[in-house]
């Protein structure tokens, strides 16, 4: 099921955020709310304040590292939104809707270990660890997509999207060439001496003309189909190089 999309107030940070950390930052809100859940577990059998208090500290990180991760991803996103296609588009889209969500959530969770602490109830501590697994399951489900979009996608893959820049160009350069192709075959297909139809006896000098520039015609003809060619070559080799690109696993990942 699509999330709705949730449009957050714009925060105007006092510093810039440089392209390429949201990947760091991912490894830390995937380790924590794990590293929180199974300490959570342990403590429902050892019951050490110690336990509580370490998961607690934890789980404050985790909403940091979550709205790092949203702040991150934003700037990566916009850096690469505009070189991708129309799916890739809306997995980005779709990527950037669940992990507000999960921003969200993470402060959500924190108060509930804070009313888990302070009610001392099975009911709270049973509802609290049960609103950290869906948010552990959620941060799984984010940095699976994440990985998709990167090894699928090949978002913010530098060779990539050197790749797809050029084939788009060798695409437009064919698609000029087979079009000046055709019009150049729709001009030799024109009837060769209009002016036969006139009566003037004079006027048949130009079928001499037409005569001397038919070779003309027929090398300027080849020429362009040569240049199809070879430019249809060219599209072949760059998409040989972008497949095998996508699989290149950054490593800032």
């Amino acid at each position: 099921m699509e999330l709705p999309a949730i449009k957050l107030p714009q925060v105007e940070l006092p510093f810039d955020i440089p392209v390429l950390m949201h990947p760091p930052v991912d490894h830390f809100i995937i380790a924590l709310p794990v590293i929180v859940l199974l300490l959570e577990v342990v403590n429902l059998i050892v019951k050490k304040r110690a336990v509580g208090a370490v998961s607690f500290f934890l789980l404050v990180l985790t909403v940091v590292a979550a709205a790092a991760a949203y702040f991150t991803g934003s700037i990566d996103g916009k850096e690469a939104f505009p070189l991708l296609g129309e799916a890739a588009q809306g997995e980005l889209k779709e990527h950037k809707i669940l992990g507000t969500y999960l921003m969200l959530v993470s402060v959500v969770v924190l108060v509930f270990k804070i009313l888990s602490a302070m009610i001392s109830r099975g009911l709270m501590k049973a509802l609290y660890l049960f609103i950290l697994i869906l948010f552990v399951a959620g941060i799984l489900k984010q940095g699976k997509e994440g990985g998709e979009l990167v090894y699928k996608y090949g978002v913010n893959v530098e060779k990539v999207q050197e790749l797809d820049s050029e084939l788009f160009d060798v695409k437009e350069e064919l698609e000029e060439l087979e079009e000046k192709n055709k019009a150049a075959e729709t001009e030799e297909k024109e009837p060769a001496a209009t002016t036969e139809a006139k009566e003037d006896p004079v006027e048949a000098t130009p079928a001499t003309t037409e005569t001397s520039t038919a070779p003309v015609e027929v090398e300027v003809k080849e020429t362009s189909q040569e240049a199809v060619s070879a430019v249809k070559e060219k599209v072949e080799e760059v998409k040989a190089e972008v497949t095998p690109a996508a699989e290149v696993k950054p490593a800032a990942h």
